[in-house]
């Protein structure tokens, strides 16, 4: 970022001029026509172990999600809701110019982990598609610009840091101790016969079975950086490390990080080069599936340990009557599931690009921009299941390794030329390019082999390479610094809808929009009013990234799976089936239309921006079910459409600025509703996609898209309650009058969509003292308590073992678990103290211009809400055995000479 000089001598308040990279070139903030936020380091949040925290709850429309406490997990990031059912609905991501696949690699939580935070300088965040158009067919959610940190011409600076922090759990899930559990257990055998053949099975232990699966964990993270410049040679080397264990037993994450830049120029100045390189080295160990739902409800009145030696020493329910002695259906030991599985990766990232601009010496206002990039990854990863313990008793262990390889290759060139015409007064600022960008994914077929020989049959080698084409261009004419006006177009081609024919390859996405600053008039020249700028913009974006893989509109054979061969005499054969393609498949497009004002005021004391947007979704991938070998007719449709309209703000306030004392506060809010307008055409009002899968019962899903209703609705029963306030078993309302309750009595109550997201932050600087703090809250969000639903006097009389219930199962006693209550739909609205820090500055500590800031750090220091559940922020509303955040405390100290 470009820093205006400020006068201290008059103590000028105007606001820091930027510049803001908008794709394929940059421009300064106060010329954007798009709805754009940037923000830099200075404003991140601390301690962060992936780019998405550096900036969750910092810009307005932005929504990031964690998806688990457990460390190197990825974030979910939304960007003014969702904008699609069944394709991503992620951002594009480009890092360093270098723009990111959607796919994951095999072996790793979450791909941005690979990307040290402590190397990143800015994130410039596109959210209109006058500002994403840029970037063609995959630009519907957004797209985030990252920068990484470059070195500058001078003498050598040294920057270290480290930081330790404990990590502690938030809370337990709300179960039953052993002596409610023993009390419940024999309150219900009084009247219940099943019970009361099933109560004998109760121990005299008193064990908090999730107690015992967390731990406070240790976590390091140490980074030294060397920038200056050797001769006309700016340069900027990182290393990094990071380890981080997990709150729950075993789990790890570790990250060894390089990275450089370099950023020379020649031929006086005309040729700029730009050198990136990054290079990841990670180490995961995971935690066995099943383990924290395993703790949830594993009976409490039983120890921890058996007093044998069978199946490892631990306790675990018996069946004699099984091959194994172990009662197969019975909930697992947690602790034996964690000493069983050791679930481990390591995986290696280089991601690297060249940018060459080269300033025309004959016409100096024209450059020539090259940019090559190559990001590889390979994973490697093995589960290993030992034999002595149940999870392995069966097969007398396992083991399975697997791999994966990613090579993406990128070649971009464009012009862009500069001219300020002075007869005119107009700046105009034309791009023209082309961009090649090729995926290709290589993974071997994975084999498990077990213990007692019955390994699962070779299968089939992985490989998929998919090509993206595309031209774009845009010119920003500004006029009398007053009036800017931006168009842009880009047609790309996607290697992943052809058909065999070029007919659904290509597609063109435009965008335009304008700009006026109110202030450069005369009547507001020399009053309060510093900014003021109205922004209007409309365009079109594309999303490729849909579910059903590369190349879903090709007609193609694909090789049976192991256990589908067809049997010919005593031999076994795999066999090629056709799969199901649709040749009118293609991408789904969004238009978008945005409407924002700038302001500043008071010398920029007082800052921020207002936008109202709509989205339209057309073209939405649908899942339409068809009956078995009727190939007459397609699963897979561009038939959804859905809209979204919103409004979203922020503002700064600086109440203190002296020598001394500056403080700054910021707020931003959010606020938008969508709502599906179409599925299948001419498909009746009943008509609904099902999704959001739960545990409990084959198949059961508990939300669904539907006409007129919010995406991720909750289709469930209306409960019934009694005169006392209580619900009754099994008792719903007959919505449909018919005097039965069927699955047309279901109703859409709320969605995970939520009625408003705001965020908080301040920073508060007194001489050599710095504090600061950053809060969110999220308002009318609603989550499904699987926990609570999995949970009835069921499950005190399953065969042959006892398994704890939440809390809420002592207080309503339904007799079978109610999956579709709307009772378990609960409210998860919250506010969240996402980071409090306090540091102290030593100044000119070893030398002139040398420092030493301490500073001490807690995370996720506290959430308020009526949620009963650990933590009312889940990803996709569905809380089942969630991983929940850890409350981490943190030292650290950062050294720079």
């Amino acid at each position: 970022m470009l820093h205006a000089q400020q006068d201290d001598s008059i103590k000028s308040e105007t606001q820091i001029e930027q510049v803001v990279l908008i794709g394929y070139g940059k421009q300064k903030k106060t010329d954007l026509t798009g709805s754009i936020s940037s923000i830099t380091a200075k404003d991140f949040n601390g301690g962060a172990s992936t780019p998405a925290q550096l900036i969750q709850g910092k810009t307005p429309g932005v929504q990031i999600t964690t998806n688990s406490g457990a460390p190197g997990a990825g974030s979910s990031i939304r960007i003014r809701g969702i904008g699609s059912l069944n394709a991503s609905q992620a951002p594009l991501i480009v890092i360093d110019g270098v723009p990111q696949d959607f796919t994951g690699i095999s072996g790793a939580a979450d791909p941005l982990s690979l990307i040290n935070p402590n190397d990143i300088q800015s994130f410039d965040i596109l959210k209109d598609a006058s500002a994403t158009a840029i970037y063609g067919n995959r630009a519907s959610n957004g797209v985030i610009l990252i920068t990484t940190k470059q070195g500058s011409a001078g003498k050598l600076k040294v920057n270290f840091t480290t930081l330790t922090s404990i990590s502690t759990k938030m809370d337990n899930v709300d179960v039953l101790n052993a002596d409610e559990y023993r009390a419940f257990v024999n309150e219900i055998a009084a009247t219940n016969a099943t019970v009361a053949n099933n109560a004998f099975r109760l121990g005299n232990a008193n064990t908090d079975w999730q107690d015992h699966i967390y731990q406070k964990a240790w976590g390091t993270d140490n980074n030294i950086a060397l920038s200056g410049g050797i001769k006309n040679l700016p340069y900027r080397l990182s290393i990094g490390y990071t380890e981080q264990n997990g709150i729950v037993k075993t789990n790890s994450f570790r990250r060894t990080s390089v990275g450089l830049n370099l950023n020379p120029k020649f031929f006086d100045n005309h040729l700029a080069v730009n050198v990136n390189l990054k290079g990841t080295f990670t180490d995961n160990r995971f935690v066995p599936g099943g383990v924290i739902q395993n703790a949830t409800y594993f009976d409490p009145t039983q120890p921890i340990y058996s007093g044998n030696s069978a199946y490892g020493g631990y306790y675990e329910w018996l069946d004699p009557g099984s091959a194994t002695g172990l009662n197969v259906n019975a909930t697992a030991n947690p602790l034996a599931q964690i000493a069983a599985v050791r679930d481990v990766s390591s995986v290696w990232r280089a991601l690297g690009n060249i940018q060459i601009d080269y300033k025309f010496h004959f016409l100096p206002d024209l450059h020539f921009n090259v940019n090559g990039g190559y990001d590889y990854a390979k994973s490697n990863g093995a589960t290993t299941v030992s034999g002595e313990y149940k999870a392995g008793i069966a097969t007398l262990g396992s083991y399975r390794e697997y791999s994966q390889e990613k090579k993406n290759r990128l070649l971009e060139t464009y012009f862009n030329y500069v001219k300020n015409i002075d007869a005119i007064d107009t700046n105009i600022d034309l791009v023209a390019g082309y961009s090649y960008q090729n995926f290709h994914t290589f993974s071997p077929y994975a084999v498990t082999y077990n213990g007692n020989g019955q390994n699962l049959p070779p299968g089939t080698d992985f490989a998929t390479r998919n090509v993206l084409l595309s031209f774009y261009g845009r010119g920003i004419f500004t006029i009398a610094n007053k009036y800017i006006i931006s168009a842009t177009i880009r047609r790309d081609g996607s290697s992943r809808f052809y058909n065999g024919t070029k007919d659904n390859v290509w597609g063109n996405f435009p965008g335009v929009s304008v700009a006026w600053k109110i202030n450069e008039e005369n009547f507001l020249k020399d009053t309060f009013v510093n900014t003021l700028k109205l922004r209007a913009g409309w365009g079109e974006t594309g999303n490729q990234e849909i579910s059903t893989g590369n190349y879903p509109a090709f007609a193609n054979y694909s090789i049976s799976q192991p256990g589908a061969e067809y049997q010919f005499g005593s031999q076994y054969y795999y066999m090629y089936r056709p799969d199901i393609y649709n040749p009118l498949l293609q991408w789904e497009t969004t238009t978008n239309q945005n409407i924002g004002l700038d302001f500043g005021f008071v010398r920029n004391r007082i800052f921020g921006s207002v936008d109202y947007f709509e989205k339209k979704a057309e073209k939405l991938q649908v899942f339409a079910g068809i009956a078995a070998g009727d190939l007459s007719n397609f699963n897979n449709l561009n038939a959804g459409n859905m809209k979204t309209t919103g409004v979203e703000g922020s503002v700064t306030v600086v109440p203190i600025k002296t020598e001394n004392v500056n403080w700054e506060v910021s707020f931003n809010a959010t606020h938008y509703n969508s709502k599906v307008t179409n599925l299948i055409q001419g498909a009746d009002d009943s008509y609904f996609l099902p999704v959001g899968g739960i545990s409990g019962g084959v198949g059961n899903t508990i939300q669904a898209h539907a006409v007129g209703y919010k995406p991720y609705s909750f289709l469930v029963y209306q409960q019934v309650y009694g005169s006392n306030g209580k619900p009754l078993d099994g008792v719903y309302v007959d919505r449909n009058g018919d005097g039965t309750i069927t699955a047309s009595d279901r109703y859409y109550y709320q969605s995970t969509q939520p009625d408003a997201i705001l965020g908080f932050s301040t920073k508060l600087n007194v001489k050599n003292w710095d504090f600061g703090f950053s809060a969110r809250a999220v308002i009318g969000n609603y989550v499904y308590n699987n926990a609570a639903s999995n949970s009835s006097i069921q499950s005190l009389t399953t065969n042959s073992y006892l398994q704890n219930v939440y809390s809420s199962a002592a207080d309503y006693k339904f007799s079978s678990p109610q999956y579709f209550s709307d009772i378990f739909v609960e409210d998860a609205s919250f506010l969240r103290l996402d980071n409090v820090n306090l540091g102290y500055n030593f100044k000119d500590i070893l030398s002139q211009g040398s420092s030493l800031r301490v500073y001490a750090m807690a995370q996720n220091v506290f959430v308020i809400s009526d949620y009963s559940g650990v933590d009312p922020e889940v990803f996709g509303g569905i809380d089942n055995g969630y991983y929940q955040l850890p409350r981490i405390y943190s030292l650290g100290l950062n050294f720079q000479f």
